[in-house]
């Protein structure tokens, strides 16, 4: 009998920011349970519930659960309500930010145009987020000895950046310097923490001008939501027991080249 490489039987999934069907969350989530897990899915709308329904029809046990998670009274409740319905916890996905449905999308004034408010909402929704979340689970995962955190970052500050994104930059690289110290933390109670850092990406939200940048990649497309997922899924694995601290670049080597215009005046 053949075994899959990966499964996650018997453990408990949480994945937020998983309100749309064609983003990285519910993609993510749907793998997840296809292999095994038990999935928690997080965000700030009804949807959520559709999403569960479409996993439940998958013949995957999956739970909705709504929140703002860059209130921290909302965070720590749907972490309490995820353990007491699953028990357990083992795996934690950080996916959610970037856009909320009924919230308006990020700033990209320059910086010396850039106002507090939009600064300071752009880094709760970026990075508060993340630490919101990861700081309620850490002590379930930590009694546990045992966890996987994955955090969708993104290219976008850690390796490269784009006028008017100082916020977001800022956010998304704070990220990545977050869980290399988390990481060196619980690294002793056998919780690995990693980041996801996706380039251009074809969801729903995705630009006309994000969708062009794809087009000018080494493999001249935007990826897929799922392509990003399997990234994620594969970190969250008992697999990958000895990385931590790492940032995965998924981006079909856009941040290799150099030149990133037209093929044709180049390549």
């Amino acid at each position: 009998m053949v075994q899959s490489f990966i499964n996650f039987e018997n453990q408990v999934c949480l994945v937020t920011g998983a309100g749309s069907p064609t983003g990285i969350g519910f993609s993510t989530a749907r793998i997840l349970g296809g292999l095994g897990g038990r999935i928690a899915l997080v965000a700030t709308t009804e949807r959520i519930y559709d999403r569960v329904k479409e996993l439940e029809e998958m013949g995957i046990a999956a739970k909705g659960y709504i929140a703002d998670l860059m209130d921290r009274r909302q965070t720590a409740a749907m972490v309490d309500q995820v353990i007491k319905d699953f028990g357990c916890l083992h795996v934690l996905v950080n996916n959610a930010g970037m856009v909320q449905v009924g919230q308006a999308e990020e700033d990209f004034s320059d910086m010396m145009n850039l106002t507090y408010e939009s600064w300071d909402t752009s880094i709760n929704r970026n990075l508060n987020i993340c630490f919101n979340v990861t700081k309620e689970v850490l002590p379930h995962l930590v009694k546990a000895n045992y966890g996987r955190i994955v955090n969708v970052s993104s290219v976008t500050g850690p390796v490269v950046s784009n006028p008017g994104e100082a916020a977001y930059s800022a956010a998304k690289a704070g990220i990545v310097g977050m869980s290399r110290a988390l990481a060196i933390e619980a690294g002793v109670h056998n919780i690995t923490v990693n980041n996801v850092l996706p380039g251009w990406i074809g969801t729903a939200s995705q630009t006309e001008e994000e969708a062009v940048g794809g087009l000018n990649t080494p493999m001249k497309r935007s990826a897929s939501p799922e392509e990003v997922a399997n990234a994620i899924v594969f970190l969250a694995s008992k697999e990958a027991s000895y990385i931590t601290g790492e940032s995965l670049i998924v981006d079909g080597g856009n941040t290799l080249q150099e030149y990133k215009g037209p093929s044709d005046l180049y390549y």
